[in-house]
């Protein structure tokens, strides 16, 4: 079962509340599109030919422009780049594009977005749960996916840490994957990327990072996103994707060049979600709950000290839905995940019934 299916009580039961749910579950963007995409995504929609796979030099070019822009990652080629149908796709096929099997291993987060444990199950890999490389142990992983900031904790790796487990990944020859879609909303800590010179000292072999237009440009509903990193990986990434008819739709291509060169749109969302961080974060810890990391990305990782679904019920009861912590690996069973991506209208009206 999809186990977001098992929500249909609480849901129901939120729902119900006079004045309508708020449905803070999901980290789906409820902003509208800003005018410069849309209006890039029109003029590019007489696309009557295939596009390619490896997507237009201007959005390659573009990528790596904002890569170094807006989080300082220097020395990305073009051909380094390469769009994908959305991050959650990238994720979920990754081990299988890489040629993975039942003699490889992946190694996700403890706390992790699902489709890290998908990926490896389609493929037929191992997988394992891991914070740490003496979990580890003498194992040499195929594949080790790093998330920061996290979903669902916000928890924000520093750069010695990245910078250790890139040394040890290029001893063992492991390939790492960082999921990099909240990057660009750090709150009480300042992420940083995987390709970072201070990370890597510009050395991206062995390294691929993941962004997402979904959360930035609030594009979730163009499947808008990329992966750059080791030109080989990417190349190779490339070839495989050729064969498999993973084509990005010309027209957005178009919209996330639109997207990419500008940053005041990207600022602008930032400052909502930030502004919707101010109002629910102490509306949370007003009535009791403990809130865990949660310095950076778009959830608050909070907790009464019980069990998620007893959390989960409590707030639906008050008319707002939340995501259980156990959705995201056994350590999450008394925490609940609680999104920023509601409207103001929303944020404010969850913060008032949870005061009340």
């Amino acid at each position: 079962m999809f186990p977001w299916d098992t929500l249909a009580d609480v849901t129901a039961l939120a729902r119900a509340h006079p004045d309508g749910i708020v449905d803070l579950s999901v980290g789906t963007p409820v902003d509208p599109v800003a005018p410069i995409i849309r209006d890039a995504l029109a003029a590019a929609s007489s696309s009557p030919g295939y596009p390619t796979t490896a997507g237009t030099p201007a959005l390659r070019m573009a990528a790596a422009d904002a890569l170094a822009r807006r989080y300082g990652v220097t020395g990305v080629p073009e051909s380094a780049v390469l769009p994908v149908i959305g991050t959650k796709e990238l994720i979920a096929w990754l081990p299988t594009l890489l040629g993975l099997g039942p003699d490889d291993l992946v190694v996700v987060p403890e706390l992790a977005y699902p489709t890290y444990e998908v990926g490896a199950r389609l493929a037929g890999a191992q997988l394992l749960r891991a914070d740490s490389l003496t979990q580890i142990g003498p194992r040499t992983p195929a594949l080790v996916y790093l998330n920061s900031p996290s979903n669902p904790t916000g928890k924000v790796l520093g750069a010695d840490h990245l910078r250790k487990v890139v040394s040890w990944a290029r001893e063992r020859g492991v390939l790492i994957a960082s999921d990099e879609c909240y990057l660009g909303l750090g709150w009480d800590a300042t992420p940083v990327s995987v390709l970072h010179p201070s990370v890597c000292d510009g050395d991206h072999t062995g390294l691929l990072a993941v962004h997402s237009l979904s959360k930035t440009s609030s594009l979730a509903g163009y499947r808008a996103g990329f992966v750059a990193g080791d030109p080989a990986v990417v190349a190779e990434l490339l070839a495989v994707r050729k064969h498999a008819g993973m084509m990005m739709p010309t027209p957005v291509q178009a919209a996330m060049v639109a997207a990419l060169e500008d940053d005041e749109h990207e600022r602008e969302q930032r400052d909502r979600y930030a502004a919707r961080r101010e109002i629910l974060l102490p509306a949370l810890k007003s009535v009791g709950f403990t809130v865990d990391d949660s310095e950076a990305g778009l959830y608050l990782w909070a907790t009464r000290g019980e069990p998620c679904r007893e959390t989960l019920a409590w707030l639906a009861e008050r008319g707002i839905l939340v995501a259980p912590g156990e959705f995201y690996g056994p350590r999450g069973e008394r925490h609940v995940r609680v999104a920023l991506t509601a409207t103001d209208e929303r944020i404010s009206a969850a913060a008032e019934r949870l005061k009340g």
